[in-house]
Formats: C-alpha cells, sequence, structure tokens
C-alpha cells in the first residue's frame, strides 16, 4: 500500500492542486500572477543570482526531458551507448545543477542580508527559494555524487518509463519499488513543489517566460533631480 500511495495516488493529488490551482489563481488573482522584481532594492547580487538561477533551470529542464521523457531505446537506435549517456549527463547535468544551486544559494543569502529585500520577502518567497535548494541541491548530489561513486544508476529503466506511464493514467507503481531511497525522495519533493507552485511566485514559469534570460534589466530612474512644472 506504501509504493501505491507514492508512486500512483501521490503525483496525482499534487498534480490536481497545481492545476486547480493555476486555475483559481488565473480565474480570481490574475495580478498577482508575476513575480515582482526586487531590482529596485539590489542589484549586484541579483544580477549574479538571478541569471545563474535561471538559466540552469533550463538546462536542467532540458536534461529531465532527455532523461525521464525520451525511452532508452531512442538512445540505443541513435548509436549513444549507456556511458556516452550518462556522462554527458553527469557533466551537462552537473553543470546545470550547480548553477541552479550557486544562483539559489545567492538569491537566498541576499533575501536574509539585505535589509529593504528582507522587508518585502513573504513566507512563501522564502519557502520557494528553499524548496528549490533542497531539491536542486539533492539533483546535484545524485548526479555528482552518487553516479560517481556510487554507481551510474540507469533510471531510465526505471524511473522513466514510471513517469511517463503517469501520462497515460496507467501508474506502473512496481518500478519505483528497487529504486534508491535518495532517488524517491527527489521525486516525492519534486512533486510536493509542483503543488506548491499555484501559491508562490513560481507560477510566472506558466507565463513561458522565454525571453526572460535575455532581457535588459529593469530601470529605475531617481527622482531627486526632478523638477515640477508648471
Amino acid at each position: 500500500m506504501t509504493a501505491i500511495f507514492w508512486w500512483t495516488i501521490f503525483p496525482y493529488i499534487t498534480l490536481t492542486i497545481m492545476v486547480f490551482g493555476l486555475l483559481y489563481r488565473y480565474a480570481f488573482r490574475q495580478l498577482s500572477w508575476a513575480a515582482p522584481s526586487t531590482e529596485f532594492f539590489e542589484k549586484k547580487w541579483l544580477r549574479i543570482g538571478s541569471p545563474l538561477f535561471h538559466w540552469g533551470i533550463v538546462f536542467a529542464f532540458g536534461g529531465h526531458i532527455m532523461g525521464m521523457v525520451i525511452p532508452k531505446a531512442v538512445y540505443e537506435y541513435l548509436g549513444i551507448t549507456d556511458h556516452l549517456y550518462h556522462m554527458g549527463a553527469i557533466y551537462g547535468g552537473g553543470i546545470a545543477g550547480l548553477m541552479v544551486v550557486v544562483g539559489l544559494v545567492i538569491l537566498l543569502i541576499r533575501k536574509m542580508t539585505v535589509d529593504r529585500v528582507r522587508i518585502h520577502a513573504t513566507f512563501a518567497d522564502f519557502f520557494t527559494v528553499i524548496s528549490l535548494l533542497v531539491v536542486a541541491g539533492m539533483g546535484v548530489y545524485m548526479t555528482i555524487i552518487y553516479n560517481t561513486t556510487v554507481v551510474e544508476y540507469e533510471y531510465r529503466t526505471t524511473i522513466g518509463p514510471w513517469f511517463r506511464s503517469l501520462f497515460v493514467f496507467q501508474p506502473n507503481y512496481q518500478l519505483m519499488e528497487g529504486v534508491p531511497f535518495i532517488f524517491k525522495l527527489h521525486v516525492v519533493s519534486a512533486f510536493a513543489l509542483f503543488a506548491s507552485i499555484p501559491f508562490t511566485s513560481l507560477i510566472h514559469f506558466y507565463s513561458l517566460p522565454v525571453n526572460y534570460p535575455m532581457r535588459a534589466p529593469q530601470q529605475y530612474r531617481s527622482r531627486s533631480g526632478f523638477r515640477k512644472k508648471g
């Protein structure tokens, strides 16, 4: 029963909360959909942490698509060996994960140490950054440390097929029974994070901010030299 709950019931509960939460917020709280900018309060560390985090998320998302959505048979058909795939995953995924973690650490320290940022930060803001840091930290550990010091775990034959089975409403929970604990914890934490999206600033992810990493910084003008015309 435990396996059925975590690998069949729990994912659907979290995804249901996410979907209905998104619909509710879009219908009744559209003005809160965006993530407010804090560049006015502090720019130096934001310009380092924010691009690192956002670019890292983009690369990490692509890596998860490659590992979870694309079947292992496709790589075999293309002639990509298991060793070559895992080397690419370790180096590419490791760099992407480190970008996310370093970016989040910078943003968290900024929220905690810059008075003007901390005053305007909400519980949801800290929850978002810390939750992302926990999930990303486990991902980095699995990619860089576990796969190089314990074993190159082949998640494409277990977690990947299980994940895809959720979307055809035939969850094969048995595939997750032999998965290492750290991988299970990472998956559960990620689904829990999905459920929190409608209640945090992460909701702006669904606005498809594809131009965000390339956008120009927001400009603010000082009013010190402002003179009223009259």
